[in-house]
């Protein structure tokens, strides 16, 4: 019984700490997409693009509503693993935009993990906000 429980212990550990896979990224083309995306938005002043898996986004993108752009990332990630190469190739918009999208969109979308990016601009997130009332309704709140 007690061999059972640490062994059930030991499985949700390793559950916890393992990171989802990948849908359409290789290994190696996350490795490399996370050092670029890494370079595009750092970790210096704060959590950067590794802290908010930013690739995790990049691969749900390819996935889905941006599957048209999978050869693009394969073509350009052989252009070299060094983001001074990249820079000079249209890739780099493509990856650029995705790592900003990864960074401050919605968490639901697979990157942004833990509000990290909002945080990190200082958003607060609600589910609702007022509008700023103003000299613009001064006439409708007299009625």
């Amino acid at each position: 019984m007690l061999g059972q429980i640490a062994l059930a212990l030991e499985h949700a550990h390793h559950a916890v700490q393992t990171k989802p896979g990948f849908s359409v990224l290789t290994p190696e083309m996350a490795a490399k997409l996370e050092a670029l995306t890494s370079a595009i938005i750092p970790s210096d002043d704060g959590p950067g693009a590794r802290e908010a898996g930013v690739v995790y986004f990049i691969d749900r993108a390819l996935a889905t509503f941006d599957a048209s752009k999978l050869e693009e990332y394969r073509t350009g990630l052989t252009a070299g693993g060094d983001i001074a190469v990249i820079e000079k190739t249209p890739f780099f918009e493509t990856l650029r935009t995705h790592t900003i999208m990864g960074f401050l969109g919605s968490p639901s979308y697979g990157g942004n993990r833990g509000n990290v990016g909002w945080k990190h601009i200082g958003m607060d997130h609600r589910m609702a906000w007022l509008p700023p009332f103003g000299y613009y309704d001064g006439e409708a709140s007299k009625k």
